[in-house]
């Protein structure tokens, strides 16, 4: 798989989903959209199918593991490994069966939650999610575990068999908007440095946006991919898909 010497910048799809949802039928294509961020140089593509099918569905997932595997590219699979199979939604498990993605994200999302918004905390799950971890790199894919930069437990995600962690940049990106980013960012560097002494390696992903990416990555050390669909979305309908795209990429030269 080829990836950027940099920071990779792996697009989120699923506000693309999200559209063609609201009106049925095929358009916007999220594949055709996933497409042309690839084109405009993105390094890899995330989804997060939910249990709900609410954006990213089943059939997307393989359907957009076929254009990353022809363009030598990562699939980010995101989601909740405990959450069952039920019509229309396989389980994680049974989808990365079928796709064998380059990374598997694993989050603790409840099935009516709106976004992610925290991270594991390590207390009450480790046996039954170090059991997971161990099935999913059977596969063949590299473990992320989104976690809170304020975990004191941090260290826990090398002990269960994890790869990397993927830090949950939300309140980042708050304390960036109201003008007070500094205690943060110095939080968020701890943090990294954390993980990179038990040998994780380190994502970042949720709300980062132009504004706020450029100083994040300046001062978080070893940051090896972006996980970014909200924001980035948002702003192509402004200013283009490829022009968007291109704009983060530059963005993370710049840091």
């Amino acid at each position: 798989m080829s990836l950027s010497p940099r920071t990779a910048l792996s697009v989120n799809v699923n506000k693309i989903a999200v559209l063609r949802n609201s009106r049925g039928g095929s358009e916007p294509d999220v594949v055709q959209a996933a497409r042309t961020c690839l084109q405009a140089g993105a390094h890899g593509i995330t989804v997060h199918p939910r249990p709900d099918a609410r954006h990213i569905r089943a059939d997307d997932v393989l359907a957009l593991d076929a254009l990353c595997r022809a363009a030598q590219v990562e699939l980010n699979i995101e989601g909740n490994p405990f959450a069952p199979p039920r019509v229309g939604y396989p389980g994680l498990l049974a989808l990365c069966r079928s796709t064998l993605p380059a990374q598997v994200t694993l989050v603790p999302d409840s099935d009516g939650q709106l976004t992610s918004d925290h991270g594991f905390d390590f207390r009450h799950e480790p046996q039954q999610l170090a059991a997971l971890i161990a099935e999913f790199k059977a596969l063949g894919s590299r473990v992320s575990l989104f976690v809170d930069a304020e975990n004191p437990l941090l260290e826990r995600a090398a002990e269960l068999g994890a790869d990397r962690i993927e830090l949950y940049t939300g309140p980042y990106a708050a304390a960036h908007a109201d003008g007070s980013a500094q205690a943060s960012l110095a939080l968020f560097a701890t943090a990294a440095r954390r993980a990179a002494a038990v040998g994780l390696g380190i994502n970042a992903g949720h709300d980062l946006s132009q504004a706020n990416l450029t100083e994040f990555l300046r001062q978080v050390p070893g940051v090896q991919e972006v996980s970014i669909g909200h924001a980035l979305i948002s702003e192509a309908l402004y200013d283009g898909l490829t022009a968007t795209v291109k704009a983060y990429l530059a963005a993370i030269h710049t840091a």
